[in-house]
Order: structure tokens, then C-alpha cells, then sequence
């Protein structure tokens, strides 16, 4: 495990800073700033969870980290190189760095077997010209993923799996390539409770035996607290509060991590709903953007709440808080 301690101690595989990703508005509107100057960091061997509500930029941001979408402006580094939007470069990017999404249904061909559905990343990237090669791969990648033996699995069909097995067949498809990062997006939101600890375990273990980093996008806090190293809380584009995850999911500073925390049916917390919905991307409110749905503010938050809502707050870069209250 790297929560020991030695997080600080590992170079940065992936990083962003600050970035910014914006949408043109509708009819000549104005942008939407999905994304509105985020520093994040994957250290090597690391897992970091990005957590935040629906359609706080959290999958925005993942995209971006991979090459898919294209930065409005900041830099996205690999190994301390910023990516290279040429399309051979993001190709063979994109062999160091896979994508696990959210609905392994959806993810996989139903007129695939599994044998064609892993062995799909090694065909478009030609890593294997000799078939004997190609079948040692797909092999070695759903052993890894915990498809054993794996040559039972070979001709069988999507529609004849169980969620949790089409999940691991997505997985090892991340794997066959050999990637130094994986990018999950909610990979366990549309599972069974009593497979989403199958999934994270493998995760773990995956990044025991091949040192794989990980970044985890996801709602779901207790998820980012058994598996993540770290943990990045986002609200309306930006990154309002990170650290240890034991840190910051024990002795939460930010109101919008409290109030997150707080309806997790374990958190000591008293429950916390926000009132509102999100702002609009294309009409973010004057300092700091949680103002209008913050507790602490609606309690009378003493001799902070003229800068709360007057005063914009900077980029969190590293670890801390963005947040006006002491």
C-alpha cells in the first residue's frame, strides 16, 4: 500500500496544471467552464480519487488527462512531457495510459467474444504480429484481471457473463496493452454490492503486482476511501479541497466535503443537504463559487461572509483547502 507514506516520495506520472476546459454556449451564449483551473497530480504507483456530484467536471477532467478532449489552456503531462495532440503521439499516449468506464454492457461489443474484446487494443496498436503472441497476451491480461483459467472465456459472449465478469473482461482489455495508468471512470457504480469489493481488490492488487497507477472518478466517497491513496474533491470545475485521504475524509475542512461526508450512513457527521442545484458553468457566481449553497455561510459564518461571496478564492494547488473559512 503507498497510504505509509510514501506518497511524497514518487514522481508524478500524470499531471495537470491549470487547465481550463471550455464549452461554446449555446446560441452564441456565453462558455461553459467545465473545467476552470485545476492542478492534480498521479503519483507512480499511486491511486487518487476525484470525487464530486453529477456535472461538477470530474469526467470533463478525466477525458482531458487522457487526451480526448482538447484543453481550453493549462498543460496535461505524461512522465513530466505535456502531451502531444498530434494523432501518432496520442496514440501511442494512449498505450501508456487506458481507459475502465463506468458500464462494462456498454463497453463491450455483444458480437465480440472476449477473446476479440481484449485483444481489440493489441490489433489497432499492432503490438502483436504473430498470433501465438497475441493469445499469450490476452491470456496473461484476463488472468490478471481474475478470468481464470482464461481460455474458458475465450468464445464467450458479453450476454453470457455476469456484471462483475464483463467488468474484469473491460479491465484486462486496460490491461493487454501493459499501461503505466489506468483512468476509471464510476467503475463499480453499476455493480452489486457484493462484487464492487471483488473490483477494488483487483485494483489493489494490480497495483501491488505491476505498480499501476490509478485515477478514480467517482460520487462515492466510501469508495474513495478503500482504495484511494489520495482523494481531490471538485465542485463546479475546480478542485476545492485534496489531500491524504485519511486526512481529508477523517477531518474534512471544506463545507461541500463535509456535506458530502456527512450522508455516508457510517460519518459521525450530522447529515448536511444542500439546498439549490449546482450553478450553471456558464454563469459562475462571484467569489467563492459555493457560496450560495454553503452551510457554514447560511449560519452566519462570522467575518468571512463579505469576501465569501465578493472575494474569488485562487486555484488550490497541491494539497489543501479553498475555502475563506479559518
Amino acid at each position: 500500500m503507498c497510504r505509509d507514506g510514501c506518497r511524497g516520495r514518487r514522481a508524478p506520472v500524470l499531471s495537470a496544471e491549470d487547465l481550463h476546459i471550455s464549452f461554446p454556449g449555446r446560441r452564441g451564449g456565453p462558455a461553459a467552464r467545465a473545467v476552470d483551473g485545476v492542478d492534480l497530480t498521479v503519483g507512480a504507483g499511486e491511486i487518487v480519487a476525484l470525487v464530486g456530484e453529477s456535472g461538477c467536471g470530474k469526467t470533463t477532467l478525466a477525458r482531458a488527462l487522457l487526451g480526448l478532449v482538447p484543453p481550453t489552456s493549462g498543460t496535461v503531462s505524461f512522465d513530466g512531457r505535456p502531451l502531444d495532440y498530434s494523432p501518432r503521439a496520442l496514440k501511442a499516449y494512449r498505450r501508456r495510459a487506458q481507459l475502465v468506464l463506468q458500464d462494462p454492457t456498454g463497453s463491450l461489443n455483444p458480437r465480440h467474444t472476449v477473446y476479440d474484446a481484449v485483444a481489440e487494443g493489441l490489433r489497432v496498436h499492432r503490438a502483436h504480429r504473430v498470433p501465438e503472441d497475441e493469445r499469450a497476451a490476452v491470456a496473461r491480461a484476463l488472468s490478471l484481471a481474475g478470468l481464470r483459467p482464461p481460455e474458458r472465456f475465450f468464445l464467450r459472449y458479453p450476454h453470457e457473463l455476469s456484471g462483475g465478469q464483463r467488468q474484469r473482461v473491460v479491465i484486462a482489455g486496460a490491461l493487454v496493452l501493459e499501461p503505466a495508468l489506468i483512468v476509471a471512470d464510476e467503475p463499480v457504480a453499476s455493480l452489486d454490492a457484493s462484487v464492487r469489493g471483488e473490483i477494488l481488490a483487483l485494483l489493489l492488487r494490480l497495483r501491488a503486482e505491476l505498480g499501476l497507477s490509478a485515477l478514480i472518478v467517482t460520487h462515492d466517497l466510501g469508495l474513495a476511501w478503500n482504495i484511494a491513496d489520495r482523494v481531490a474533491v471538485m465542485y463546479l470545475g475546480r478542485v476545492v479541497e485534496s489531500g491524504p485521504v485519511e486526512t481529508v475524509l477523517t477531518a474534512p475542512r471544506h463545507p461541500y466535503t463535509k456535506a458530502l461526508l456527512s450522508v455516508l450512513p457510517e460519518s459521525p457527521l450530522p447529515p448536511t443537504v444542500l439546498t439549490g442545484e449546482p450553478p450553471d458553468p456558464t454563469r459562475i457566481p462571484p467569489g467563492c463559487r459555493f457560496h450560495a449553497r454553503c452551510p457554514a455561510l447560511a449560519a452566519g459564518a462570522a467575518g468571512v461572509a463579505a469576501r465569501c461571496v465578493a472575494e474569488p478564492l485562487p486555484r488550490l494547488r497541491g494539497e489543501g483547502v479553498a475555502c475563506h473559512l479559518p
